[in-house]
């Protein structure tokens, strides 16, 4: 099967490899050690290649990955669950934050419906081709993308039942990595949101396996296009409070130290909040050995297409640039399936949310950037990833004391 075909896949990064690259930054016209973090960090993206130098991390291709919480209804967020599919119209129309950020780098953007709940804003009120215009890219069929995705955005209240592996849009709906103009969008719907957690199981295991699935399955297709880095980012309401259970179930902390404030709640939805994560963990007393039973549990649409897309990556010797609590969040179900999967993740920003830290700090990851960013979307990875470009370029750039004729000490 897909998943454990991907898990299979995943192998440890290149001893031989990290030892040429520790011995060309020594050799490198520079005090040695003075790049700080780089140069481990070069080190280890030559493991992951097994070359050196390894590629340059390029082109970066962002996959935003959106999906709606049952958890909701407990009012752990002011915001109203319709901002998902808002949120998914201003991606593709080039308005949000990540979008600026994405223009910048020169990354692909790529929204992906894995999970939404309410009805995305296109369709007949919605001239595609005027949306297509106004993000560069290619109009979009509606029927198509319902069509292709099992129908989800026809009937928001979907089947509680065991579903089947979603359907997603052809390449050519998909963002290629050499082409930043225009995101596109994926209709991969696997229910209209997550149930309630403090009620019942967020997901069954079969939804849970379809999302994570979704996400090897974009990464291959993304990789196949030519991406040389992926780059993870969310869109949900409320999903912090998933993210904030995920992270208690697989380091063993406290909820109280896992959540955080969101979206800027108030006292009284903060204390709310970390009773909600309480309940949801006791409910369901997750496994962190079994990592799809804990994604089904107390998870995300959006958090196991993630731990899909970061598998995705670590299984094509890619590296996946991570971006916040939600992400790293996935990031801990990713290492839970195959440990050796850490060694392609980059952790971009460290997130205000608590629960990142924590999750990094599990992971063994130190984050390149540290801004108090809060938002999501992918704009910490996408800040990032010049760090992350120029710590490669080091090692195919820089010329060495030899061939530069500079003495050492």
């Amino acid at each position: 099967m897909m998943l454990e075909s991907t898990v299979a896949a995943i192998r440890p990064l290149d001893e031989s490899a990290m030892a040429a690259a520790r011995e060309l930054q020594g050799r490198l016209t520079k005090p040695a050690g003075s790049l700080g973090a780089l140069e481990p960090l070069s080190v280890r993206l030559t493991g992951l290649a097994g070359t050196c130098p390894p590629p340059l991390p390029d082109p970066a291709a962002v996959v935003i990955f959106a999906g709606d919480h049952g958890v909701h209804a407990q009012g752990v967020t002011p915001w109203p669950q319709e901002v998902t599919a808002q949120m998914i119209g201003n991606f593709l129309a080039g308005g949000a934050v990540v979008n600026a950020f994405a223009r910048q780098a020169g990354a692909s953007v790529t929204v992906v419906d894995v999970g939404v709940a309410t009805p995305l804003p296109i369709g007949p009120s919605v001239d595609p081709a005027a949306l297509a215009a106004a993000s560069n890219g290619p109009s979009v069929d509606p029927a198509a993308l319902a069509a292709a995705s099992n129908d989800p955005l026809a009937d928001p209240a979907a089947s509680d039942g065991p579903t089947s592996a979603p359907a997603v849009l052809s390449a050519s709906l998909v963002a290629t990595p050499a082409d930043p103009a225009g995101p596109r969008l994926v209709a991969a719907n696997v229910r209209a949101g997550t149930r309630d957690m403090t009620v019942t199981a967020a997901l069954t295991r079969d939804e849970a396996r379809a999302a994570v699935e979704t996400g090897i399955r974009i990464a291959g297709e993304l990789v196949e296009a030519g991406a040389g880095i992926l780059l993870t980012g969310d869109m949900g309401i409320g999903n912090t409070t998933p993210a904030a259970a995920l992270v208690a179930a697989f380091t063993g902390v406290d909820a109280a130290a896992t959540t955080g404030r969101g979206t800027g709640v108030d006292d009284e939805t903060y204390a709310r909040k970390v009773g909600v994560v309480r309940a949801a963990l006791a409910r369901h007393t997750p496994d962190p050995a079994d990592p799809l039973g804990v994604l089904a549990t107390v998870g995300g649409l959006e958090h196991a297409a993630l731990t899909g897309l970061i598998l995705g990556a670590a299984a094509r010797r890619v590296p996946v640039l991570l971006d916040g609590v939600i992400a790293v969040s996935a990031a801990l179900a990713a290492a839970a399936f195959a440990p050796d999967a850490v060694g392609a993740m980059v952790a971009g920003h460290r997130s205000a949310e608590p629960g990142a830290t924590v999750a990094l700090r599990h992971l063994g990851l130190e984050p390149l950037v540290d801004l108090g960013l809060r938002l999501g979307e992918g704009t910490g990875a996408l800040l990032a990833l010049p760090v992350v470009t120029g710590a490669v370029r080091v090692l195919h750039e820089v010329a060495t004391f030899d061939s530069a004729g500079v003495a050492e000490k």
